[in-house]
């Protein structure tokens, strides 16, 4: 495969755990809590993104991902190329206010 074309992005990690019962609302509360303890930031309730410099850096998030899995429910992660992150379209009320995508942190852009 061809790295060199997804060398630095965004692992997006979305995800769809059941809340039906207090175990189920803790553990879904525990994954969030550790996205955001592993440098994930939320873009939306069940939607949350990391920026990865290179593509062995989104493969040892993806193993850190699958390690950390809720036994219930659905995790999807996808690798977005910074190209394409900086396409995305972000819109906010009716009628649509358009507001750029996040940058990639201060400290990435130095790679």
């Amino acid at each position: 495969m061809d790295t060199e074309k997804f060398k630095m992005g965004w692992l997006i990690v979305a995800f769809d755990l059941p809340v039906g019962s207090k175990q189920q609302r803790k553990t879904a509360h525990d994954f969030r809590e550790w996205l955001k303890d592993d440098g994930y930031q939320m873009l939306q309730w069940s939607v949350y993104a990391r920026a990865c410099v290179t593509f062995a850096r989104q493969e040892t998030h993806i193993d850190r991902v699958k390690k950390n899995l809720p036994p219930e429910g659905s995790v999807r992660a996808i690798f977005v190329t910074r190209a394409q992150w900086q396409r995305s379209f972000v819109l906010h009320g009716s009628p649509a206010a358009e507001v750029a995508a996040e940058e990639l942190p201060e400290q990435i852009q130095l790679w």
